[in-house]
Formats: C-alpha cells, structure tokens, sequence
C-alpha cells in the first residue's frame, strides 16, 4: 500500500514538475510583449466596464498568490484607480494564475477549467462593482507603501529562464505537497468513503467546503493535484471548486495584511464575498 502511495506521488509529482516547469518558462518569455503601461491605463480610464476587463486581464498576466496581491492593490489605491477596478483586481488575482489554470486545464480537463475561468471572472466583476455601489470606498485607510516597483520586461531567454526558477522556488514546494497529499489520498482513504461522503448527493458540503478553505490557506498550486485525486476518488466537483476558490481567493495571512489597508468592515465583506463567490461556484459545478 505505502509503494502504492510512494509511486503514486511519483507519478503526480513528475507530471507536475514538467508541466510547472515549461508553462512558466513560456510565460515569462512572453511577459516582454504585454504593454503594461496601456494596461494600467485603461484601469485608470473613465470607462468603467473597459476597466473592469483590463483589471482581468492584469489579474491573468501577474501571476501572484492571495498574500502578494496586496502590495499592487496599495499602488493601485495610490494612483487613485477606480475603487470597483481596484477590487475586481483584487478578487480575479489570486485565482487567475495562467500557470495554474493551465495546469489545471491539462489535469481536470478544458471544459472544467473555462468554466471555473468564466465563473471566478463574472464573480469578481459583480463583486467588485457590488462593494462600490454599496459604499465600501470610505472603509479604505490612508496607507503609503514603499518598495513596490513596477518592472520593465524585455524578451530574454536567460531572464525567462531565472524568473521560472525564482517562481519554482517559492510556488513548486506547494506543488509537491498538494501531490504528496494526493498520493495518499489515492493510496490510503477508501473511494467508497469519499464517493459516499462527498458524493453528489450531498449538497451541503459545498457551503462548507466553502467556509473550511479559507483558513486551511491551501494555495492554487496545491489543490489542483488533489482535487485531481478527489473527484478520480468520486469526490463531487462542486465542494472540490468551492475549496479550490475559498483557499486561493481568500487566506488568513492575506486578511491580516488587508487589515492595514481595509477597515474592518471592508475586511469582513472581503472574507464573506469569496465564501459567497466559492459557495454559488460549487454550485453551478454541479451542473456540469
């Protein structure tokens, strides 16, 4: 059973580290051709639902986690950037990783991963421009941020290649432990138990999985080889999106450092808009 489990994370762990290693290379070699001044433009720019697209569009070329979002949305604050722009950014960020969403589209399949695009996309949207309708601008503090600065790409092999490096460094070690724990998921828990727990009659695991995501801080990276494991296992695919969504769009250390920038009542919304965001998303999985 354990050789079983050993070889199983073998298996996951190759798999990964081929697809982590190439999709990140191209990517960062093609970094050096989006216009990033244009970009932080139109998030600028009076039209609003314009802005909205360019605020998705940033949030798929940065690929940042939950915790390293927080210093662009300073800035963005700073430039005085439309506040819905500014928070469609923040919610799209961390769940809009082109890295991951196309690891996740070779593992879990096309039709999962557009969707899961399309529903993290609306949602942070709807989100976004819901918070400034509502007045939630005023509960933003007066924060001044040093250090951040913004970087001029240019296409270069060698700096492609030691930007994929420094992002392995820090994204690969979650890589491994989501297909460490897939492995023994796949090797030690019965899938009778799973298919009968998490099976698609249950419904009511999904607002919890929802609400469980945030303080586990599972990262991207790392639920995509186990959710890979849980649904082979007879896992339903909505509680496996809705923790997928909850973990990366939301994270305790993220909450705390959003306390220095957001009064507590913007932070309180933020915690309860990505549980909202992963519950409704569960949902509609289970349509598929």
């Amino acid at each position: 059973m354990w050789m079983d489990t050993f070889q199983s994370f073998l298996s996951i762990a190759i798999e990964l580290s081929i697809l982590f290693v190439v999709i990140s290379f191209v990517i960062n070699l093609l970094q050096a051709y989006i216009p990033y001044e244009k970009v932080e433009k139109y998030l600028g720019g009076k039209n609003k639902g314009i802005g909205a697209l360019f605020a998705l569009l940033f949030a798929f070329v940065t690929p940042f986690c939950s915790c390293s979002t927080i210093p662009v949305v300073v800035n963005m604050l700073k430039k005085k950037m439309p506040f819905s722009i500014v928070m469609v950014f923040l919610f799209s960020s961390p769940v809009l990783d082109p890295t991951i969403i196309t690891i996740m589209g070779v593992l879990l399949g096309w039709k999962v991963t557009i969707l899961y695009t399309i529903i993290t996309a609306v949602f942070s949207v709807i989100i976004g421009f819901a918070l400034e309708a509502l007045g939630f601008e005023k509960s933003v503090k007066n924060v001044v941020m040093s250090g951040y600065q913004k970087e001029t790409k240019k296409f270069d092999v060698k700096v492609a290649l030691l930007e994929t490096m420094n992002l392995m460094r820090s994204v690969y070690p979650y890589l491994l432990l989501g297909a460490a724990i897939g492995a023994v998921i796949h090797g030690l828990v019965p899938t009778n138990w799973i298919a009968s727990t998490f099976g698609s009659d249950n419904w009511w695991i999904v607002p919890i999985a929802a609400v469980v995501g945030i303080p586990l801080y599972i990262r991207l990276s790392s639920m995509i080889p186990i959710s890979q494991v849980l649904i082979a296992k007879g896992m339903a695919l909505g509680p496996v999106m809705a923790l997928m969504i909850s973990s990366a769009g939301a994270s305790l250390p993220e909450v705390v450092l959003l306390k220095s920038i957001f009064k507590k009542e913007l932070v309180i919304m933020f915690v309860l808009s990505v549980i909202t965001m992963s519950t409704i998303s569960g949902f509609i999985f289970y349509l598929v």
